[in-house]
Formats: C-alpha cells, sequence, structure tokens
C-alpha cells in the first residue's frame, strides 16, 4: 500500500507545475510522456538505490531519510520561484519527472515494492498531469503551491520517520 500512496506523492508536483500551464496544444501527449518518464526515472533510481544499499548497507537509511527530507524541502521552496517559460513537451516531461528518479533511489534504499511503485507513479501522474492541464486550459483559477507544500511536507516526514525508524 505504501507503493501506491507514494506514486501518487511523486505525481503531486507535475499538477502543481501543470497547472500553470493554460497554453499546451497536446496534453495528451505531454501526459503519456511525463507518465512514461514517472516509470523509467524510478526504473534507473531503484536500481542505483539497490546498488548503494549493497555498497552501504549500515548508511543507506540515514541517505535516504536526507535525500526524500531534502526533496520535500525543495518542492516546498520552489513555490516562491514562479517563472513560466515556453519550452518544448519533451524537455518539459523530462523537467517534471527528473525528481522521480532521486526519490526512487530512496525507496530502492528502503526496499519497496519496486514494479508496484512504478506502476502507480505512472498510472497516477498520467491521470493527475491530464486533468490539471485540463484545469489549466479552461484557466479555473487554482493554485498549485498547496499540493507543492503537501507532496513535499510529505516526503519530509517520511526522510524523517526513515531516519528516527532506522536510528531505533
Amino acid at each position: 500500500m505504501e507503493e501506491i500512496l507514494m506514486g501518487l506523492i511523486v505525481a503531486l508536483d507535475v499538477v502543481a507545475l501543470y497547472l500553470l500551464l493554460p497554453d499546451v496544444k497536446q496534453r495528451f501527449l505531454l501526459s503519456i510522456w511525463t507518465a512514461l518518464l514517472h516509470m523509467i526515472f524510478p526504473i534507473v533510481g531503484f536500481t542505483v538505490g539497490s546498488w548503494m544499499v549493497s555498497i552501504l548497507l549500515q548508511w543507506s537509511n540515514l541517505v535516504s531519510s536526507i535525500l526524500l527530507f531534502s526533496i520535500g524541502l525543495q518542492l516546498i521552496l520552489s513555490t516562491r520561484n514562479r517563472q513560466t517559460i515556453a519550452i518544448p513537451i519533451t524537455i518539459l516531461a523530462i523537467t517534471a519527472s527528473l525528481d522521480t528518479f532521486s526519490v526512487s533511489i530512496s525507496f530502492g534504499m528502503l526496499n519497496l515494492q519496486k514494479y508496484l511503485f512504478i506502476f502507480s507513479a505512472g498510472l497516477w501522474t498520467f491521470m493527475l498531469s491530464y486533468i490539471s492541464l485540463y484545469i489549466a486550459k479552461k484557466r479555473l483559477k487554482f493554485k498549485g503551491d498547496g499540493l507543492k507544500w503537501l507532496a513535499g511536507s510529505a516526503l519530509i516526514i517520511i526522510g524523517i520517520y526513515s531516519f528516527i525508524y532506522h536510528i531505533e
């Protein structure tokens, strides 16, 4: 069940970003690209995370906690930068998905079920990014900062929990 929740959490930052993009022409294609990249980056991240566990077994939970905390903090701090720039959808999808690589390194270190997380991240990301792009196109007033705060706070809490669990 953790894996499904984590898939939702990593998709929330995409929602916050895509709600700010009202003029995307190929919403479906961008949603597919982003969902696929939210599945590909975790595969690499899980592999790196598993490799790091075998090398740094006694430090992996500490490193994982620090990574999750840092990523969560970065998400929260990113609510202050609100610049919108026109960039190609492939670059936008990569940018929106890159954080799943570092998050999945942490999840790989915590030995979460890889394929359940990857499927969950891809499915949540596709659905939420398409809905967000649709809402943005309709120019409904909705700020993504709350979602970034929610996702960032969740990652910080998971990082702290994992750190405390490692100490005990």
